[in-house]
């Protein structure tokens, strides 16, 4: 899962480094790293059926919402 650039022949060092960090965004590798950094606690069945329920309900909604 490395990320590699190949600096250019007439490619400066600034331009170099902007190309590994986009690259590095793209792959979105931070966003992975971070999640696995800390673990979060799974939810009670409670709270994921209401979270559940809360989804369907907003889903409900937009769809309503479109065709008015």
């Amino acid at each position: 899962m490395a990320i590699t650039v190949v600096k250019n022949p007439k490619e400066s060092p600034e331009r170099l480094i902007g190309r590994f960090n986009k690259k590095v965004q793209q792959s979105r590798m931070i966003v992975a790293l971070k999640a696995k950094r800390y673990r979060s606690k799974d939810l009670s069945e409670r709270k994921e059926r209401s979270a559940a329920l809360m989804r369907t309900k907003y889903r409900k909604m937009r769809e309503k919402s479109k065709f008015s």
